[in-house]
């Protein structure tokens, strides 16, 4: 069995190299090739953390994997990331384990971003160029990372956040990019500015607000992915013309979406899912007066995803291939 840490991975290019098979991972839910088992969800309120284990396996891979990924948000407080977790990736021919892949998080992090700009690109107007960036947390620097290595569009990115202080730590971590990058402190008018908006916070209360949402906005939302959180206000998913789910039944109960649900203001019918838009078996943007919204809650076929990749790029995937019988 081999370990993989965190440096080697880091060392590869997985937001490009990725992006095909990530892609193909919403795909793959819609299409019938994926196997997923309800995920693994452990709170631990009184330390403001959680733990979820995603499994699951696309038929004709040659691995399927196990993620343990945790996340505790006093962390950074600590001048410690929020994130943590490793991929078990077990040949899908023998049962031996392939590789540990101990990446301690960074993996869920490049996949979640990976998934969030391919959802954004096929979503948003095709006249889109600024983007709003909801939070200063590691998924904020890795959706404006990951929109910068796919999309080909010159894009202008606003980040918000309350403290002026962790604004500005993303704009300096993102300096080597060379992006049009602006911080604020003003959400309304950063919502109300923004061809696209990108929400990142694990909020546990209604961050955006209906009315600062014009009409064409796309919003992909992120941060809502466990029970209780929530960043959009209900209304203003009642109100949106297309409400896309990467799985239905995980962002109708603990999704973005689920608070909505709970109300009663939309069922199950109003969702579309992401994969059959990205395979063409359905429509995305109905027109450019359309209001989008994306609710990513993950999906294991992106681990499986972004697995492969990894073990592809370092040479290992014969391994599962030709693992012993």
């Amino acid at each position: 069995m081999i370990v993989i840490d965190r440096e080697k991975l880091a060392s590869l290019p997985l937001l490009t190299l990725a992006a095909p098979a990530i892609r193909d991972a919403y795909i793959a839910v819609t299409d019938g090739r994926a196997n997923l088992p309800p995920v693994g969800y452990l709170p631990l309120i009184g330390r403001n953390a959680d733990c979820h284990i995603k499994y699951g396996y696309i038929e004709g891979d040659p691995i399927f994997v196990v993620k343990i990924a945790s996340g505790f948000y006093d962390n950074p407080a600590r001048g410690l990331p929020s994130s943590n977790g490793m991929m078990v990736a077990v040949s899908a021919e023998t049962g031996d384990v392939v590789a540990v892949l101990d990446d301690k998080g960074m993996l869920t992090d490049l996949r979640t971003g990976i998934g969030g700009a391919i959802a954004t690109m096929a979503l948003w107007r095709s006249d889109t160029r600024s983007v709003g960036i909801v939070g200063t947390g590691t998924q904020a620097r890795v959706q404006i990372r990951a929109l910068a290595a796919l999309s080909d569009r010159k894009l202008h990115f606003s980040v918000w956040g309350r403290s002026p202080e962790k604004v500005a730590a993303v704009l300096a971590d993102l300096a080597d990019l060379e992006l049009a990058i602006e911080a604020t402190t003003d959400l309304e008018a950063l919502c109300r500015q923004s061809d696209a908006i990108v929400a990142t916070t694990p909020s546990k209360e209604p961050l955006i607000r209906s009315d600062w949402i014009a009409p064409g906005t796309h919003i992909t939302a992120m941060g809502a992915h466990a029970p209780g959180k929530q960043e959009l206000d209900i209304a203003l998913v009642a109100r949106a013309d297309r409400l896309f789910v990467d799985l239905s039944e995980q962002c109708l109960d603990h999704g973005e979406f689920s608070a909505a649900a709970r109300a009663g203001s939309i069922g199950e019918g109003r969702c579309v899912a992401l994969g059959a838009v990205l395979s063409g078996a359905t429509k995305g943007r109905r027109s450019d007066g359309d209001i989008t919204i994306a609710d990513l809650t993950g999906i294991a076929t992106q681990d499986i995803a972004i697995t492969r990749a990894a073990l592809a790029a370092l040479g290992l995937l014969g391994r599962a291939e030709g693992a012993r019988s």
